[in-house]
């Protein structure tokens, strides 16, 4: 399957460049740039079939500005992500710091956590 979505209309293998959404309520058919993923509810148009699209009668088209260039990940996203990458790798390991004895607890005990306790080997 191709990473590239195509044009929902019928025998259309065109690149998608805009996306489709009725809003029943108010009658309206908003057509805006490419959706980040696609959903049933929603179809995806080429170019060509974009800019013929019309409306039932009675129903009003919302044309939101499609931007050709920001769909496609440019090299500072690439380098963003990268850099968080590199981020994340030296971020220094969270250490635990050393059970505490509680105040007037058995003198065996050394540490609890949760249920468990740690205790002092008995002296010979």
């Amino acid at each position: 399957m191709s990473p590239v979505r195509r044009c929902s209309r019928t025998a259309c293998a065109r690149p998608a460049v805009a996306t489709l959404t009725y809003v029943y309520a108010d009658s309206t058919a908003v057509l805006g740039p490419l959706a980040t993923y696609a959903e049933p509810h929603c179809y995806d148009l080429c170019a060509e079939h974009s800019e013929r699209l019309t409306a039932p009668r009675g129903w009003e088209v919302v044309r939101l500005a499609v931007d050709a260039g920001a769909a496609r990940p440019s090299t500072d996203d690439l380098e963003a992500l990268a850099d968080a990458v590199r981020e994340a790798a030296r971020a220094p390991q969270r250490r635990e710091a050393p059970p505490v004895a509680a105040p007037g607890a058995d003198p065996m005990e050394v540490a609890r956590r949760g249920h468990l306790r740690i205790l002092r080997s008995p002296e010979p």
